[in-house]
């Protein structure tokens, strides 16, 4: 471990990290860490560079680093898979950037009245785009808001099972996985995975119903799926869950839900997904952002780990306040106690969220819908028509899979082609998903205009001849 002070941070100085030992009553840093067992720490000398020794030599370095990056703003971009490029309005940015908002998270009940009113808007606004009433403020990831509301079937339900999509995208399925606990751990939950149908992505409903058991504590199903494909059979899906004592957690993107049936009017329990594509710029290393929102009744309110913001009637007639409200359910409220650690919070970007959903409001997300739902369906038409390329599932919102299969190329291969043009390819699905076996996940948004679109079948056509 280097001993080398960053002289540009004040509390690297030799002197203050001494005067922090001699405070915790330690002489040396690695007493700190005594609680990790030696054979999880790593022993050899890492190989670092030099440790710069000003700030202007280090923000030098981080230019430089940076400019390595290729932005979607330089080149042309199709990827998707988890953060989307959708257009994000100029008031959601300068919202974002007042100092009512960004410079506070916590006050007092007096001084947090607009901001409490303003994360109660996002929760009414996702509650009645999901046709679910009962919204929590979100949480760190799409990913992360499934593994909350799995976790809360568990409890509701006293079960210690899930199934899940065989398809489910990968690293969504990790941090499920991460959420569900080791087999070791007393709060473990078995993950159990669906088969899907190879011609549409849906779930099979015969290894559903197989599968589900006296065990089984909710069924999560996404429409679109991870593979962009629409779930036909969402409300047999729920039937069959309910029967079997089940509850029903549904992923959705809620940009479809203009154009789709909301998962609250197909029989859903609870429903999560992300907000990212609410008016959130693409991000890497940030929370983007996930959703949680039941129906409201009572045992789904009682075991929500995240925040809760409600409204009343104050002593002046005809005035309302906004206040937390299951404060003591969160890890806020009681820490390790809590219903559950809800860790990074995003809760600037439900104001972004709530400012962008009152700009589209219920004729806008329909428009929306259908601009996306076109776009992308020509897109993949034309894709499609290409000698050797094939489009996967036909039923689809925003996202597609491409196979290469008959082209002879990899996705590796085209992709490289495709930047050399300034363009980013689909996602390589071949590691994840090797059934589908040289496939793409390709994105097209509102974004994306006619002549993006056959500057990329062009390219396509050249790459793959």
């Amino acid at each position: 471990m280097t001993r080398t002070a960053h002289p540009y941070m004040a509390n690297s100085a030799p002197a203050l990290r001494q005067e922090l030992l001699d405070a915790v009553g330690v002489s040396d840093p690695d007493a700190l860490f005594e609680q990790i067992p030696a054979d999880h720490r790593t022993r050899h000398a890492f190989q670092l560079p030099p440790a710069l020794r000003s700030e202007a030599q280090l923000q030098r370095h981080l230019r430089t680093t940076l400019a390595a990056n290729v932005s979607c703003e330089a080149n042309l971009s199709f990827l998707g898979g988890g953060v989307w490029q959708h257009y994000v309005p100029a008031v959601c940015d300068e919202i974002a950037q007042r100092t009512e908002f960004v410079t506070s998270e916590w006050g007092t009940p007096a001084s947090d009245l607009g901001r409490n009113q303003a994360w109660f808007e996002f929760a009414s606004q996702l509650g009645e785009l999901l046709q679910l009433d009962f919204a929590g403020l979100p949480v760190y990831s799409w990913g992360c808001a499934a593994g909350h509301a799995i976790r809360m079937a568990a409890r509701i339900s006293g079960r210690r099972e899930v199934l899940v999509p065989a398809t489910l995208d990968r690293e969504r399925l990790a941090v499920i996985r991460s959420y569900c606990a080791p087999p070791q751990m007393a709060d473990h939950i078995a993950i159990v995975e669906v088969a899907t149908e190879p011609e549409t992505d849906a779930l099979r409903l015969a290894d559903l119903e197989a599968k589900l058991s006296s065990r089984t504590a909710a069924v999560y199903v996404e429409t679109p799926t991870g593979l962009g494909a629409l779930e036909p059979n969402g409300a047999e899906i729920a039937r069959l869950a309910r029967a079997a004592g089940a509850e029903t957690i549904a992923g959705v993107d809620p940009l479809s839900l203009g154009v789709i049936a909301p998962p609250g009017a197909w029989g859903a329990d609870i429903a999560v997904g992300p907000t990212q594509p609410l008016g959130i710029h693409m991000n890497c290393g940030g929370g983007v952002g996930g959703f949680i929102a039941t129906r409201d009744e009572e045992r789904y309110a009682r075991q929500y780990p995240t925040l809760q913001v409600s409204i009343a009637p104050t002593r002046v007639p005809g005035e309302r306040g906004f206040a937390m409200t299951l404060f003591e359910q969160s890890s806020y409220g009681r820490r390790e106690e809590g219903n559950d650690w809800t860790g990074n919070s995003v809760y600037l970007w439900a104001i972004v969220n709530a400012v962008y959903m009152s700009l589209l409001g219920p004729q806008g997300f329909a428009d929306l819908g259908t601009t996306i739902l076109r776009r992308s369906h020509d897109a993949a038409r034309r894709i499609g028509a290409l000698p050797g390329v094939e489009i996967r599932f036909p039923h689809f919102f925003k996202e597609f899979v491409v196979s290469f299969d008959g082209t002879g190329r990899t996705v590796a291969e085209v992709n490289a082609a495709l930047l050399e043009r300034g363009i980013f390819g689909g996602a390589d699905l071949s590691a994840d998903h090797p059934q589908l076996g040289q496939s793409a996940l390709y994105c097209v948004t509102e974004v994306h205009a006619r002549e993006d679109v056959e500057r990329l079948v062009a390219a396509l056509a050249e790459v793959t001849a």
